[in-house]
């Protein structure tokens, strides 16, 4: 347990950014369920609209540092890769 007053303010530091980032992670795990759903459906522009809607959300987590930036790039690079498949 914190004894100095300067690390029980970081305790409460913490729990508030760890929060923050918790929601904004959940946040983008939607979006990318989101385009993930309409893949599994097959519909091509669903998918791409949803990916369109997820891609801002997963670099602003990256600015954030929630994500790290080559992870985001991997999955836009995969979804992107799956969606194109569809037409095929």
């Amino acid at each position: 347990m914190a004894n100095t007053t300067s690390a029980k303010k970081m305790v409460r530091k913490i729990a508030r950014r760890t929060a923050v980032n918790k929601a904004r992670r959940s946040r983008v795990r939607t979006f990318l369920r989101k385009v993930e759903e309409a893949i599994a459906t097959g519909d091509k522009t669903a998918a791409q609209s949803a990916l369109q809607n997820a891609q801002p959300e997963l670099h602003r987590a990256v600015t954030k540092g929630v994500f790290h930036k080559k992870t985001a790039s991997r999955k836009l690079s995969r979804l992107s890769a799956r969606i194109k498949a569809l037409a095929a």
